[in-house]
């Protein structure tokens, strides 16, 4: 690789190029990864090295916002499973669930992005999944009231549940319930 080739990644911060060789600027003593999105240096100010720590060696510190010393550092990642942890948590309880999400420290619309790249769905996606999956699994396993069930999973009402439920399922929870006691009986059952 080329130096005009790793200026190159340096200036698209390409992501593609970290841990394949990192670029030191001489006038700060610091050393960043090819993604580093802080503004970029002179030409003339920068050097390359192959790994960090040949950097490390030759002088400089890491770089506090790429954290160029950390070889597996993703903070999007960390951030999606933070909010997923924090979401299996209190997902029945949407107040909870608002209050906890809005600790992240980053808007709505960043922390969904955030959730959606890494999961292939939102945060409010991700919480109506488990609560779908809970409330089956209390429809097929015991004989609590529908309504009960419905306010055990995070629903403030019972039309809502209904609601939500038929939309997913195709069918209301009662008939999945009923479903669930058949496919007992006669071993078929088509939603699981």
């Amino acid at each position: 690789m080329t130096e005009q080739e790793m200026w190159q990644a340096v200036l698209n911060n390409d992501a593609g190029y970290d841990g394949v060789f990192f670029y030191a600027v001489k006038t700060t003593g610091i050393y960043c990864r090819p993604s580093c999105k802080s503004k970029p240096p002179k030409k003339e100010n920068i050097c390359f090295f192959e790994t960090s720590e040949q950097a490390r060696k030759a002088g400089f510190r890491p770089c506090k916002r790429c954290r160029s010393d950390l070889i597996d550092y993703q903070p999007m990642k960390q951030i999606a499973e933070d909010v997923k942890c924090k979401i299996e948590k209190v997902y029945r309880e949407q107040a909870d669930l608002c209050k906890k999400l809005n600790e992240v420290g980053i808007t709505g619309r960043r922390l969904a992005d955030i959730f959606k790249d890494e999961y292939g769905m939102t945060p409010k996606a991700y919480a109506d999944h488990l609560r779908l999956a809970e409330a089956k699994r209390l429809l097929k396993d015991t004989d609590k009231k529908v309504i009960d069930i419905a306010y055990s999973v995070g629903f403030g009402s019972l039309s809502a549940f209904y609601s939500f439920f038929k939309k997913e399922e195709k069918i209301t929870p009662s008939e999945y319930r009923r479903e669930s006691k058949n496919k007992k009986k006669t071993g078929d059952f088509r939603h699981e």
